[in-house]
């Protein structure tokens, strides 16, 4: 029967319904026309709304919003200058620098592209960048924040597959900083080829670079607090989302003093939306879970996959790229709840990290945002910008296949991912 509700699924977001919704009337059909009474799914809704881990997402999305309304946004955006300015390409570097640093406050690769979307977009048109170039490159380096901490994504997975949160946010620091390593990589090398300027005139001091380091140090302490914490048992994963909070407003309101009341509300509207939609897709998508659970998908999929090969590597490119192609046409948050849940049988009968995996998982979940056909990342920016989609396609191809290559090398050697997790933690 979950073949013919998958079937009913992809039909109804075919027709343009809004994803929760989708997911919801194909779960119903199961309880309805299935072997377990219709009340299991009142019970299975509420169950999922009953969990102290997944305190962590409402705090930290409305986190990331205060802390945008603080005015850390406007001296990341200075620093991110100073660090990158001088290069070829430099409003490019800016961007996918600017990322890199927001990873650390937002949590949300859709609400970083969105703001760089607004404040360099505009400057980067002016300077002569094509309207595709300057879309991709906002787009595809917001990909940054999906795995440097405190990231949304890491903390549903984490939630959904019984993973230790700390242990994939400390894990989620090196593919950070090599994925910002291998995108500037590539604007400098498009810089080169196009003539694009440096936004510096000359490489600033390092006096400069400290200057406008201690100006953002209460946004740059703020991850290393997070982990800290967490490491320590200062606070578990959720109280860091009420500790993200008081610290965006302490920060907001008497340090920088630019967090007024009205902000506050303006963050808080944004935020219910947000966490409205993200909490609705989690309850109705409880009711998959128990659905799946029921006729041993899992088990299936799992020995099915096994079958195919038991290699470790083999099976984690068969598994990312069907994750790829998933992510081309469901939002990320969704594919995070539907397939944890299926794939954590799969990687644990062979022997795979959940950390590893989840991490992986996560980089190529949040890619398929800024790719065709309906990556959210991707329209958001586009939207922005004005930007075509063949020619936004066309000029994020680069950065899309250095991206991917990334992911393989994290897949061909784990250590890349878990060194840092089993030196803060211990083996796990």
């Amino acid at each position: 029967m979950s073949g013919i509700l998958t079937i009913l699924f992809l039909f109804l977001m075919f027709l343009g319904m809004p994803v929760a919704f989708a997911i919801g009337i194909s779960a119903v059909m199961f309880y309805i026309f299935g072997p377990v009474p219709p009340e299991i799914a009142v019970q299975k809704i509420t169950t999922a709304t009953q969990s102290f881990p997944l305190l962590a997402v409402p705090l930290f999305v409305f986190a990331g919003h205060l802390m945008n309304a603080s005015g850390i946004t406007g001296r990341l955006i200075s620093l991110s200058t100073v660090l990158t300015g001088w290069m070829r390409g430099g409003l490019a570097q800016v961007a996918i620098m600017l990322s890199a640093l927001m990873g650390g406050v937002s949590g949300s690769a859709v609400a970083d592209a969105a703001m760089e979307a607004r404040i360099l977009g505009p400057a980067m048109l002016k300077q002569g960048y094509t309207r595709g170039y300057a879309s991709a490159v906002i787009s595809v380096g917001s990909l940054i924040t999906a795995t440097i901490p405190p990231s949304i994504g890491l903390i549903l997975y984490g939630f959904m597959g019984n993973v230790s949160i700390g242990r994939l946010f400390v894990g989620g620091v090196v593919p950070g900083v090599l994925m910002t390593i291998v995108l500037m990589s590539i604007a400098y090398f498009v810089a080169r080829k196009r003539d694009y300027k440096p936004e510096l005139a000359k490489i600033p001091s390092m006096k400069e670079i400290l200057v406008r380091a201690w100006e953002c140090k209460w946004a740059l302490m703020f991850p290393v607090l997070l982990i800290v914490g967490i490491r320590y048992g200062i606070f578990t994963p959720s109280e860091a989302g009420a500790f993200a909070v008081a610290y965006a407003i302490f920060v907001g309101m008497f340090i920088y003093r630019e967090l007024k009341i009205d902000n506050l509300l303006d963050a808080l509207r944004h935020s219910v939306s947000d966490i409205g939609m993200i909490m609705l897709i989690i309850m109705l998508s409880s009711m998959i879970g128990y659905m799946i659970t029921l006729e041993a998908v899992p088990q299936t999929a799992a020995s099915f996959l096994v079958n195919i090969t038991d290699n470790k590597i083999a099976l984690m490119m068969l598994l990312i790229t069907f994750i790829i192609v998933l992510g081309m046409f469901l939002e990320s948050t969704v594919i995070v709840l539907l397939l944890t849940p299926i794939l954590m049988p799969i990687i644990t009968r062979v022997g795979i990290d959940p950390v590893h995996f989840g991490l992986v998982m996560m980089t190529c979940v949040t890619l398929g945002g800024m790719t065709p056909p309906v990556g959210v990342a991707m329209f958001t920016v586009c939207g922005i910008l004005k930007c075509p989609m063949d020619e936004y396609t066309w000029e994020a191809l680069p950065l899309i296949l250095g991206v991917i290559a990334l992911v393989v090398f994290m897949i061909v050697w784990p250590t890349s991912v878990l060194f840092l997790p089993n030196l803060v933690f211990g083996a796990g």
